[in-house]
């Protein structure tokens, strides 16, 4: 077996997993990356970007590459019912240049982000490799052992750093439970269409009319992404009724892309099932072992908050990771910081967005009554303002730590 020697192993090669090693390499650090997959071309739920998460990847200077490969900016998010305008999110009133939501193709970020690790001779890819084991002595983790087509390795390092998913092999074999939540009681139903010429703003809007309420936004390269909610569990029914069934209870829902969507569902392989649910692990650290993203706690879709979370997580845990590193100590009592700093972020973020999924997602009769009152008073109240600035930025935004910078790509 192959021994690689590293001074962080960072398992995932996902959005946390990037940002966290080339701010680790940059940082003079060592870095092995264990990715499963063989290549970027797979397919990608989440594509939104809020201000908070463009900043982070402005200052890895790697955003401009990635919206080159293509992106879509959009105004503002726009809650719909019927042909009234509940609420118009309008990110321009932010302050620049991040005041937009960016509609960007996961592998587009992620590959900038790998292309910019690659320049460093102290980072080592191994894709294509699967961890079966963690490596402890003296009761911490001090690497993993895995593998694929190219056979077995084992990686030692200081630390090993979690950032491999909702289903986490990293989190399952520390033992580390998780705690399952069924905030949103909905499943989304997700599928691309070609979509329409666009005059004037682009919005990412939540349609709710007919039917069970929608989201819509244009994404590259010219398409149309959807998300139909149905109630959590019933997708099996809704499918036993056959594809022209999901066709006209979409079409319905969406009556302007009615046509678009009797094009682009010719049968049920051509939509997605995503189990939407938030989850917090028990714990995220243990000695030699973090966990961050969604191996730490998972997001629903509403409010696009994933990715960004999981930038400002590698940005948070960048310069603790770097002292306890170069210090000699990746105990959890050293790298419990990020956690007691970062889990009441995480779930004043789980919280506020319990409440987006009641106030959008809700087909509750009284919450149907009452949610234009409340969302226009709230739309026009100081409140408003800043509930906007905790989206585009979370409570807690962390700054990246640049004057930690101290290796040059080469």
């Amino acid at each position: 077996m192959r021994t690689i020697k590293a001074d962080v192993l960072v398992v995932g090669g996902g959005p946390a997993g990037l940002a966290m090693s080339l701010l680790l390499l940059r940082s003079g650090l060592s870095v092995a990356l264990a990715e499963k997959s063989r290549s970027l071309e797979r397919e990608y739920r989440g594509e939104i970007l809020q201000p908070g998460g463009q900043e982070i990847l402005h200052r890895l200077g790697v955003l401009r590459g990635a919206r080159e490969r293509g992106a879509y900016e959009h105004d503002a998010f726009r809650l719909r019912q019927g042909d009234r305008v509940l609420l118009d999110a309008d990110y321009r009133r932010l302050p620049g240049p991040f005041n937009c939501l960016l509609s960007v193709p996961q592998a587009h970020m992620l590959t900038e982000l790998l292309d910019a690790c690659a320049r460093f001779d102290s980072f080592t890819l191994l894709s294509g490799t699967r961890i079966g084991a963690l490596l402890h002595e003296g009761g911490r983790v001090v690497g993993a052992t895995g593998g694929g087509a190219d056979g077995e390795r084992e990686v030692r390092a200081s630390v090993v750093v979690g950032a491999d998913g909702r289903n986490s092999k990293v989190r399952r074999l520390a033992g580390i439970g998780t705690r399952r939540q069924e905030a949103f009681d909905q499943d989304v139903l997700w599928f691309k269409l070609p979509a329409p010429a666009v005059a004037g703003r682009r919005l990412v809007e939540v349609h709710r009319g007919a039917g069970a309420p929608v989201m819509v936004y244009h994404c590259h390269p010219d398409r149309l992404q959807v998300g139909w909610t149905l109630p959590h569990g019933g997708y099996r029914e809704v499918a036993g009724r056959g594809v022209e069934h999901v066709r006209e209870e979409i079409a319905r829902a969406v009556p302007e892309h009615a046509e678009a969507v009797r094009a682009g569902i010719r049968s049920l392989k051509d939509v997605s099932l995503l189990d939407v649910f938030s989850a917090q692990a028990d714990r995220w650290v243990a000695d030699g072992l973090v966990l961050i993203g969604d191996s730490a706690h998972t997001h629903g879709p509403i409010g696009a908050q994933g990715i960004n979370l999981a930038l400002q997580d590698a940005v948070l845990l960048h310069p603790l990771l770097v002292a306890a590193v170069r210090g000699g100590d990746t105990s959890a009592a050293a790298l419990s910081q990020f956690e007691r700093r970062r889990r009441p972020v995480i779930a004043a973020v789980l919280k506020l967005q319990a409440m987006q999924g009641r106030m959008m997602l809700s087909s509750n009769p009284v919450a149907t009554a009452v949610r234009p009152v409340m969302v226009r008073a709230v739309s026009h109240t100081p409140l408003y303002r800043k509930v906007l600035h905790r989206l585009a930025y979370g409570p807690d935004a962390p700054s990246v730590r640049a004057d930690l910078f101290t290796a040059e790509p080469r």
